[in-house]
C-alpha cells in the first residue's frame, strides 16, 4: 500500500472511530503507554505527564496530551505522542494514538512497538457515596 492511500485508508478509519460532535472529552493529566522490545521482549509501561520525555534503548517518547471520554473515563483513551529516535532527525512517529485501535495509528519502527494503554483519571471517592444516607 503506498503512502497516498495508506494515509486516505487510515483518514477513513478515523473519521467512522470520531466521537460523536456533542461527546465531551477531559484532558487528562498524564497518560500511560507500552513499549515491546521486538528483540528481547521487554514490555515497559511509561506513566507519563504532558511534556515528560522518557528513553527506551533508541528511542524517546514524549507524551504531548492524554484525553478520554468524560461520560466514561475508563472506557477509551487517545494521546498525542511525539517519538523521536536517535538516528533519525526528524520524529519517526507524531500524532494520536488510541487505546481501543492501537494498529491504527501506530508506529513503524523494526525494533519497537509503542502504544497507548490508558490516561490517568481522578479517583473516585467512594466514601462520599455512603456518607449522608440513613438516619
Amino acid at each position: 500500500m503506498n503512502m497516498v492511500s495508506r494515509i486516505t485508508f487510515a483518514g477513513v478509519l478515523l473519521a467512522g472511530l470520531a466521537l460523536p460532535v456533542s461527546a465531551q472529552v477531559v484532558v487528562a493529566t498524564g497518560g500511560v503507554l507500552r513499549v515491546l522490545d521486538r528483540l528481547t521482549g521487554a514490555v515497559t509501561d511509561y506513566d507519563l505527564e504532558p511534556g515528560q520525555k522518557q528513553a527506551q534503548g533508541r528511542l524517546t517518547l514524549r507524551l504531548d496530551e492524554c484525553r478520554y471520554p468524560a461520560d466514561s473515563p475508563l472506557s477509551d483513551a487517545f494521546a498525542h505522542v511525539t517519538i523521536l529516535d536517535s538516528g533519525v532527525i526528524a520524529p519517526v512517529f507524531h500524532g494520536w494514538m488510541m487505546a481501543s485501535s492501537p494498529a491504527l495509528s501506530a508506529l513503524d519502527h523494526p525494533r519497537y512497538d509503542v502504544w497507548v494503554l490508558r490516561c490517568d483519571v481522578p479517583l473516585q471517592d467512594s466514601t462520599n457515596s455512603t456518607s449522608g444516607s440513613g438516619g
